[in-house]
C-alpha cells in the first residue's frame, strides 16, 4: 500500500513539473504570435492596422501631391477649434461631458474592469469562514431524549493552482476586454463630436437658406405689387402678374419645410449634449455664419504619426481577447491541479471551543484530468478558434473601411471646393443676368418671361451656393472624424480620472 501510495506521489510531481515548464514556456510566448500565425498569409500592412499608410499607398485622383500638410496631430486632437465657432466648440465640450450615449459606453468600461478583477481573483487562494451552532434533541423511543449542542469555528481554503495557464490566459481575454471597451468609449467620443459639430453646421446652413428665401420672398413681392399696379391701371394684362405670383408662391412654399428642418436639428443637437429638446432653441435662435475653415490647408492627412483610430484599436482588442480566450480553452485538455483544505474548532460547549481536543484540521490535495468528455473541449477549442477567425476579417475589414473613409473625404473635400467656386461663378452671372432683365424689360425690349426666368435660376443657384458651403465644413468634419481626430477631451479625462485614483488612495 505504501509502495503504491509512493507511485502515485512521484507520478503527481513529475506531472506537475512538466505542467510548470509547459505553462512557463506557453507564458514566454507573446500573443501577437498567434496573431501572426493565423494572418500570416495577411498582407501585413493590413494586419498591423497602418491605415494611414495604406490610404497613401494609390493617389486619390481629386487630390494634388503638393496639398497642405498643415493639419498636425495637435490640430486633430481638437479639430473643432479649427472652425473658430465658439457656440460649436461649447456645444462639442457640452456633449462630451453629459450625452447619455457615451454615459452608457462609461458604464460598460467599469463593467469590464470589474470582470478583469472577477478573473484576476481567480488566480488567488479563496479563504472562507464556517461557523455554526447546532441544537438538536433526540425523541425517546430512539434515543436519549435529551438535547445535545454542537460549536464550530473554522476557515476553509480552496486554490488551483494555472499549471497550464487556462486562468491566465483568462485575465488576458478580460484585460483586452477591458481595453476594447476604453476604444468603444473613444469611438462613441469621436463620433458624438463630429455629430454635434455636422448638426451644428446643417443648422447654420439651413437658417442661412431660410434667409435667402425670405429675402427672395421680398424681392418677388415686391415684382408681384409692380404688375398688381401695371394691371389695375391698364398698362399690362394679368398674364405677367400671375407668373410674378406663382414664382412668389413657390419661393413661400419652400419655407415652412426648411423651419421644420431648423426644429428637427436644434431637438436632435439637444439630444446630443444630454437636454430636453427646446432646451436649445433661445440660444441657437439667432442666425449666425455656417462654420468655414480658412481653405484647403487642413485638408490633407498628417505627416507625422497619427494616434489609432478608436474602432481600429477595439476591433484589435477583441481579436487579442479572443485568442487568449481559444488559449483558456487548450488548456481544459490539460489536468488540473488544486489544494483544498480546513482549519478550526469543534465542541460540544462553548467553553471547550478553545481546548486542545477541540482542534480539528483537513488538507487535500486534488487533480483533476479529463479523459472522455465525447469530444467536447476540442469542438470548443474550435469554436474559440473560428471566433478569432471571425475577428480577424472583422479587423483587417474595419481597417480596409478606414481607409476608404479617408480617400472618400479627402476627394469629397477637395470636389466640393471645386463645385463650391462653380456655383459661386453661377450666384453672379445670374445675378447680373437678372438686372439686365429688369432693365429691358422696364424699356420694353423683352416680355416678363425673361425676368421670371432669371429670378428662378438666381435662388436655385443662391441656394445651391449655400449647401455647398455647409458641405464643405460638413466634409472637413468627416475628414478629421475618418482621421481619428477629437482625442483631447479623452486624454484630460483620463488624467483626471487617474489623479482622482491616486487622491482616493491617499
Amino acid at each position: 500500500m505504501i509502495k503504491k501510495l509512493t507511485l502515485c506521489t512521484i507520478s503527481a510531481l513529475i506531472m506537475l513539473t512538466a505542467g510548470a515548464a509547459f505553462a512557463a514556456k506557453a507564458e514566454t510566448q507573446p500573443a501577437s504570435a498567434d496573431l501572426s500565425a493565423v494572418a500570416a498569409s495577411r498582407d501585413i500592412q493590413i494586419k498591423n492596422g497602418e491605415w494611414t499608410m495604406l490610404a497613401q499607398l494609390y493617389p486619390v485622383p481629386a487630390v494634388s501631391d503638393d496639398i497642405s500638410q498643415a493639419l498636425t496631430p495637435e490640430h486633430l486632437a481638437s479639430w473643432w477649434n479649427i472652425f473658430n465657432d465658439p457656440m460649436m466648440t461649447e456645444l462639442i465640450l457640452k456633449s462630451l461631458e453629459s450625452n447619455r450615449d457615451l454615459a452608457a459606453a462609461r458604464a460598460r468600461v467599469t463593467e469590464a474592469r470589474a470582470s478583469l478583477g472577477i478573473s484576476q481573483a481567480n488566480l488567488l487562494p479563496w479563504l472562507d469562514s464556517t461557523n455554526f451552532w447546532n441544537n438538536s434533541r433526540t425523541p425517546l423511543p430512539a434515543g436519549t431524549g435529551s438535547g445535545t449542542n454542537l460549536y464550530k469555528l473554522g476557515i476553509d481554503a480552496s486554490w488551483e493552482i494555472d499549471v497550464f495557464g487556462g486562468q491566465r490566459a483568462s485575465v488576458r481575454a478580460q484585460r483586452a476586454t477591458l481595453e476594447a471597451q476604453y476604444a468603444a468609449l473613444y469611438s462613441t467620443w469621436t463620433s458624438l463630436a463630429s455629430e454635434v459639430a455636422m448638426n451644428y453646421i446643417s443648422l447654420r446652413t439651413l437658417q442661412e437658406r431660410l434667409a435667402i428665401a425670405q429675402y427672395n420672398l421680398g424681392l418677388q413681392q415686391d415684382t408681384v405689387d409692380i404688375q398688381q399696379s401695371k394691371v389695375d391701371s391698364g398698362l399690362s394684362d394679368s398674364l405677367a402678374l400671375k407668373q410674378a405670383q406663382y414664382t412668389m408662391e413657390q419661393t413661400r412654399a419652400s419655407i415652412p419645410s426648411i423651419e421644420s428642418s431648423i426644429e428637427q436639428t436644434m431637438n436632435a443637437l439637444a439630444i446630443l449634449v444630454g437636454e430636453v429638446p427646446g432646451t436649445l432653441e433661445e440660444k441657437l435662435a439667432a442666425k449666425q455664419p455656417i462654420p468655414k475653415l480658412s481653405g484647403t490647408e487642413f485638408i490633407g492627412i498628417p505627416a507625422n504619426a497619427v494616434r489609432q483610430r478608436p474602432d481600429i484599436r477595439q476591433a484589435e482588442r477583441q481579436l487579442v481577447a479572443q485568442l487568449a480566450r481559444k488559449k483558456s480553452a487548450q488548456a481544459d485538455l490539460w489536468p488540473k491541479f488544486y489544494l483544498t483544505g480546513s482549519i478550526g474548532t469543534e465542541a460540544g460547549n462553548w467553553g471547550s471551543l478553545f481546548s486542545g481536543p477541540a482542534k480539528l484540521y483537513s488538507f487535500l490535495p486534488q487533480i483533476s484530468w479529463p479523459i472522455f468528455h465525447a469530444g467536447a473541449i476540442r469542438n470548443n477549442i474550435k469554436v474559440q478558434g473560428a471566433k478569432a477567425e471571425q475577428l480577424l476579417a472583422a479587423y483587417e475589414q474595419t481597417v480596409l473601411s478606414a481607409v476608404g473613409e479617408v480617400r472618400d473625404s479627402l476627394s469629397a473635400n477637395v470636389k466640393e471646393y471645386e463645385r463650391n467656386e462653380s456655383l459661386k461663378r453661377g450666384v453672379e452671372a445670374a445675378q447680373t443676368a437678372l438686372d439686365i432683365a429688369n432693365d429691358k424689360y422696364a424699356n420694353g425690349l423683352v416680355d416678363f418671361t425673361n425676368v421670371i426666368n432669371a429670378q428662378r435660376s438666381l435662388t436655385g443657384l443662391s441656394e445651391e451656393y449655400v449647401i455647398s458651403q455647409g458641405q464643405i465644413s460638413t466634409n472637413a468634419v468627416a475628414l478629421f472624424k475618418a482621421l481619428g481626430g477629437g482625442w483631447q477631451p479623452m486624454e484630460e479625462a483620463e488624467k483626471a480620472l487617474a489623479e482622482a485614483a491616486k487622491q482616493a488612495k491617499k
